[in-house]
């Protein structure tokens, strides 16, 4: 399975999207800039129809062909033995999940088993450590013979593992799996004759909070009893009880078909009642029945129609590759109804956050789905609409009534426990320390859910989960702003994560009391309510003090500026993702520039998320060379060779947040504008995307080639204002896919105002010509390497 010289097999495709213009004195330029002194209204006549209307438009996606080409081209393939977790393949499906590795000291190789869903239940010792995420334990693979080589491929497409192990003794040619709906890991083995005595082995994990190989225990804090290994019929079993009530259980069983031996195992848990054991027997038991070949049928479907959802192509071919691995990897630890990723994932390994964290750990993870079209994997809507009394636990008493808050940390029902302080506060108290007064992170959590609704346009969201939730939290702050001698409201004393003080007037916070009352303004006139609050609201957006700022541009709060390297960009949320200060107010890009030269000039503290910050900051300054520059310097200077990322252990948002990067550069949404091509690197000539989702619940596809756009196309789901700003050289054909005209406005500087209704689509394009629509990934610039360990 190697390739040729150990690099890439990437083809040098032509087509992506292909936009080769057809007719003589069609200018292939960049549309100008200016706008025009009155926006001109142009529509086409459908007595007149151009070149489309001879047969309609639609993109040839050529079957499966475009996503099976380009994710073959992104698969991992090992040709040495993986020997850590950063190192090695990885499975899952949101719940289950699977890394895979050599055995530590061993002539084995290791196939963990873990599960999002198992944690600890005892509160009163906190989240990262009473309620902390457990390890569940691994089998080990044991051949006979001593491992020589390994040959694997992690085959994206198809969601599977695959390849051989050469031994002293022979070969073993293996298959795994996590099945994705019925959470099985399944690992199919054919041993050579010489190998026909392999063993597994299953070893129970320690059931203490991983917290604790790294930080002191709380008094009073002991791990969980061993786990009990023993026979429950044709399935094995290791059943973990826990001091607690209730507990975690691994069944398993292998079955001999030919010369083929395949392990299914099952993990369930259980609190308090003890019905883990019968659920995971149960899985393992229903599923053993079924070969890999009939086992793998509908799993490969979900896969398949997976990645049908969107495309994406760019001539950077190791960037595209990573891109696509973290599609893979966000719907291996993500789902709808599993819970709100921890920074692990759910390949949980020896690390001191073995929680979800939500001062930006968790807003970053789901970044990415909604551009790349997955709201299918949007648990974390999902989790604050189901738990949001457990958040009402952590607001502190006397503000529970009409307030809402959450802590830093949370298990899998967004409980923190009880080791935050007085009063079982979780999120502290403006102008109180202890415990930490970090304030903004739910409000900051509700941006996300707000980007799921305007990327829907599901009202359902807005009114059910992102009003009550925002309008409460945004509530929270209202108890503490106060008027100053100046006559602005002014906040106590909070933390703007991570920079290590409390500092009154803090920019976090600001930029999320501007962002939440602007929202509840838009949303209650949206949904047509009559808030009381609503006066409040605008009153806090007239007077509220303006954000602190010095030379070096915005500072962590009032009188504390901006002084050492600092990994986090808490201070410029203003800037980005909430876009209140952006690049297009021209009076604010001195304080933009200068506000990210200086944040990211500190090199000494800043990790991998810095230059995924970064990339997006350059991406909003129209900067696509220096944003592609960011990400180069983080896949060569944090990324592992699995894709996968670290700080002290596993953590999980970084590559995924560098998706969202790659995102910003190639379209953006905000504002009600949406933004085609923006940051597009000087190198990258040619670029494809299909079915890209935007807000206003557009699907937008375009294409690029030889440096000049050469069409897009928008399809409404949902009837929404639709403004698109490109720079298609004019002028223009705008119509729907049979080719009939539709109403536009130009307003200038290459951005068009379109009559779409729900269900429509509009075709953008240069007048007189008929755009190639081929789906295709794009030439690469220069072959790369595969990810994983190839020779």
């Amino acid at each position: 399975m190697q390739d040729k010289g150990g690099v890439s097999r990437r083809r040098v495709l032509g087509g992506a999207l292909a936009g080769a213009a057809v007719g003589a004195g069609v200018s292939a330029g960049v549309s100008g800039t200016a706008a025009a002194a009155e926006p001109a209204t142009a529509t086409g006549s459908a007595d007149a129809p151009g070149p489309a209307a001879a047969a309609g438009l639609s993109v040839d996606t050529h079957g499966d062909r475009p996503w099976t080409e380009i994710l073959a081209d992104s698969d991992l393939v090992w040709q040495k033995m993986p020997a850590t977790w950063e190192e090695g393949p990885f499975l899952g499906n949101g719940f289950l999940g699977s890394g895979i590795y050599a055995e530590p000291g061993a002539n084995a190789i290791r196939f963990n088993v873990q599960h999002s869903e198992v944690q600890d239940h005892r509160p009163e010792f906190g989240s990262i450590f009473g309620l902390a995420r457990l390890p569940i334990g691994y089998f080990t693979l044991e051949p006979v013979g001593t491992v020589t080589a390994v040959d694997w491929r992690l085959d994206l497409w198809n969601s599977e593992l695959s390849g051989t192990v050469t031994t002293t003794a022979g070969t073993l040619r293996l298959r795994a799996i996590v099945h994705n709906s019925r959470s099985v890991l399944a690992v199919e083995v054919t041993p050579s004759t010489g190998e026909r005595d392999l063993v597994w082995t299953f070893h129970p994990a320690d059931a203490i909070s991983p917290r604790a190989a790294f930080k002191p225990l709380p008094d009073g804090y002991t791990g969980n009893p061993p786990a009990v290994v023993g026979d429950h019929g044709t399935e094995r079993a290791a059943v973990q009880s826990l001091l607690s009530g209730g507990r975690h259980v691994t069944a398993w069983r292998e079955v001999r078909r030919g010369q083929a031996r395949t392990l299914y195992a099952a993990v369930a848990h259980s609190f308090p009642g003890t019905g883990a054991t019968q659920a995971a027997l149960r899985s393992v038991r229903e599923t053993a029945p079924l070969p890999m070949s009939a086992l793998t049928a509908d799993h490969r479907a979900w896969w398949h129609a997976y990645y049908r959802k969107s495309f994406l192509s760019v001539p950077d071919a190791r960037l595209q590759s990573f891109y696509w691995i973290q599609l893979y990897k966000v719907a291996s630890a993500a789902r709808r109804d599993a819970p709100v990723m921890a920074t692990t994932g759910p390949w949980l390994e020896p690390t001191p956050w073995p929680a979800s964290w939500w001062n930006l750990n968790v807003q970053l993870e789901y970044w990415l789905i909604h551009g790349s079209n997955h709201l299918e994997l949007d648990g974390l809507t999902r989790s604050l609409s189901e738990f949001r009394e457990n958040v009402k636990a952590q607001t502190a008493p006397a503000y529970r009534s009409d307030s809402l808050v959450i802590a830093r940390s949370n298990d899998i029902t967004l409980s923190h426990g009880l080791d935050s302080g007085p009063g079982g506060t979780g999120g502290g108290i403006p102008g109180q320390d202890p415990p930490t007064p970090e304030i903004g992170n739910l409000t900051w959590a509700l941006h996300n859910v707000w980007l799921s609704y305007r990327h829907t346009m599901d009202e359902s969201i807005l009114r059910d989960v992102v009003f009550p939730l925002l309008r409460k939290s945004v509530n929270y702050y209202l108890h503490f702003l106060e008027p100053g001698s100046d006559g602005r409201l002014h906040l106590p004393k909070t933390f703007s994560p991570e920079y290590g003080v409390d500092t009154p007037d803090t920019n976090f916070d600001l930029a999320l009391i501007r962002w939440g009352c602007t929202t509840l303004l838009e949303s209650a006139q949206t949904l047509g309510v009559d808030d009381p609050l609503a006066p409040r609201w605008r009153e806090v957006l007239r007077r509220l003090v303006p954000p602190p700022v010095d030379a070096d541009g915005f500072m962590i709060g009032a009188g504390q500026p901006f002084a050492m390297s600092h990994r986090h960009y808490s201070h410029m949320l203003s800037v980005y993702p909430l876009y209140l200060v952006n690049w297009e107010q021209p009076e604010n890009r001195d304080l933009i520039r200068t506000s990210v030269d200086h944040w990211i000039s500190f090199t000494g503290a800043l990790q991998g998320y810095s230059y995924t910050g970064a990339a997006s900051f350059s991406a909003q300054m129209l900067d696509g060379d220096a944003a592609a520059g960011y990400l180069s310097d983080l896949l060569r200077l944090y990324v592992q060779p699995n894709t996968l990322y670290k700080e002290s252990g596993p953590v999980i948002e970084t590559p995924l947040s560098a998706a969202q990067s790659l995102h910003d550069m190639l379209c953006q949404s905000w504002g009600g504008v949406i933004r085609l091509f923006p940051a597009v690197p000087s190198t990258w000539k040619d670029v494809a995307l299909h079915d890209f989702r935007t807000q206003g619940a557009f699907l937008l596809s375009a294409s690029r080639q030889g440096g000049t756009t050469r069409w897009a196309r928008l399809r409404s789901e949902a009837g929404a204002p639709c403004v698109l700003r490109t720079d298609i050289a004019g002028p223009l054909e705008v119509s729907d896919g049979a080719g009939r005209a539709l109403p536009y406005t130009d307003l200038g500087g290459g951005t068009l105002r379109i009559e779409l209704a729900r269900g429509q689509e509009a075709w953008v394009h240069p007048r007189g010509t008929r755009p190639s629509t081929g789906l295709a990934p794009v030439p690469a610039n220069a072959p790369a390497p595969r990810w994983g360990l190839p020779a």
